[in-house]
């Protein structure tokens, strides 16, 4: 049985993929999440709390998928290839994920905490995730199965997913199947080093 706390956050999810997050009232949330709106308060102080969990939970989502396609069989191409698929899918999915992983916010979506709101204080965006899949990929690609040349593989792969949730290709064009068999082909000039 989900937690108050888990009630919330996905009661709050389905919110936020109806209407904006300005249009978002506290009362529905707890009211959809069977709880009330002390506990709400309780559990995130407010809606800006709420705001911020909202984001951490689809931060650590991405995160959790971009593990999957790491640890999914296959050589090192192909498991670079899942998460790139991932990665784009999660952006389209998700407008929460495409804002962390492009940094493109609007005044739909809740911000992380000090986005905006104190200067000086770190916000969860596009950096703190690229490093985040690259320790994974770090940890996923030990010495045997490419090591950090499959991590720094892993870094650029979700790099150039990301510029196509930025810019993505027409419809009549190779789309992103097309560009994951150049990515992820290996060059003569490349197996030479």
């Amino acid at each position: 049985m989900p937690t108050a706390r888990e009630s919330l956050l996905e009661a709050a999810g389905a919110a936020l993929a109806a209407r904006p997050w300005p249009a978002v009232r506290m009362i529905e949330v707890a009211a959809a999440a069977g709880v009330s709106r002390q506990t709400l308060y309780n559990e995130f102080a407010g809606k800006t709390g709420l705001g911020h969990a909202l984001v951490r939970r689809d931060a650590a989502w991405y995160l959790d998928g971009v593990d999957r396609a790491l640890a999914s069989s296959g050589a090192l191409a192909e498991r670079l290839a899942a998460v790139v698929e991932w990665t784009v899918r999660a952006g389209r999915e998700r407008p929460l994920a495409r804002a962390l992983l492009t940094g493109c916010w609007n005044g739909n979506l809740p911000v992380p905490a000090g986005r905006g709101l104190r200067p000086g204080l770190p916000a969860l965006g596009p950096a703190e995730l690229i490093r985040g899949v690259r320790e994974r990929a770090d940890a996923a690609f030990g010495a045997a199965t490419g090591g950090q040349e499959g991590a720094q593989r892993c870094e650029l792969a979700v790099r150039l997913a990301l510029s196509y949730l930025i810019a993505p290709a027409e419809p009549s064009g190779p789309g992103h199947a097309g560009l994951l068999r150049v990515l992820t082909v290996t060059s003569p000039r490349a197996g030479a080093r």
